[in-house]
């Protein structure tokens, strides 16, 4: 759990009522269900009219690394990555085919078995490239929906402020109803710019840091396996994997 997000987020909501309530005013104020429907369907339609049902998809699953991002094996990778090098310098690369089945990630066994393959360095690193701008490719798109939310949300909001004050002009007859409407008007507003700028742009900028982090280990995953299938000598490739690290 990354209770960083969570203290940040906290943090943001109690400032924001905080001030409410130094101002004088209620928290059931802010509580407008039609205001915050206008927002925040209407965001939605507009983030899945851009990007397509599997991107959006994609996105929303995402959200969960602001708060329980991927996990760090860069310690355990390092001891692992060690034992292929001198495993693949003492008995040759074929030799590594046995540790196949037991590779967790992805990446890393697809840099496996082209080594196995017997490909040349310069192969592998070009084959694990195209992997890595692909893989950088799609997640920051998907990641963009969160940044795309951030942009629509604060003009969805004005929107729903229009719609309170259509409201109100209906209803100029009857005041019991003027209160009501010129609330969902400024609340569907706050709504549209807090959600933007509190939950939906932090969340992309997050996705960004974790998606540039891990297209950083599967480039430097990239440069150690080019270097095993070259026969470097393990400590030359243990150099390399701290200078990343």
């Amino acid at each position: 759990m990354d209770w960083a997000s969570v203290a940040g987020l906290v943090i943001a909501l109690a400032g924001i009522l905080s001030g409410q309530l130094l101002e004088g005013g209620h928290l059931a104020s802010l509580l407008q269900p039609a205001a915050g429907a206008v927002v925040v369907v209407g965001t939605c339609g507009a983030v899945l009219l851009q990007s397509g049902m599997q991107v959006f998809m994609r996105g929303v699953k995402m959200a969960r690394w602001v708060f329980s991002p991927p996990q760090d094996n860069s310690a355990a990778e390092t001891m692992e990555i060690m034992a292929w090098s001198a495993t693949a310098r003492r008995e040759g690369l074929l030799s590594l085919e046995r540790d196949l089945p037991s590779v967790q990630d992805p990446f890393m066994a697809t840099a496996l078995r082209l080594m196995v393959d017997g490909l040349e360095p310069a192969k592998i690193r070009e084959i694990l490239d195209i992997d890595i701008s692909s893989y950088e490719r799609g997640e920051r798109q998907a990641a963009k929906i969160w940044e795309a939310a951030g942009g629509y949300a604060p003009t969805i909001g004005i929107l729903g402020a229009v719609l309170g004050l259509i409201h109100v002009m209906e209803n100029l007859a009857d005041p019991s109803k003027l209160g009501s409407g010129i609330a969902v008007a400024f609340v569907a507003t706050i709504y549209g710019v807090g959600l933007a700028n509190l939950v939906f742009l932090p969340i992309a900028n997050k996705l960004k840091t974790i998606i540039s982090r891990e297209v950083a280990r599967r480039e430097m995953l990239a440069e150690v396996f080019s270097s095993i299938a070259s026969g470097d000598n393990p400590r030359v490739i243990q150099e390399r994997l701290a200078a990343y690290r």
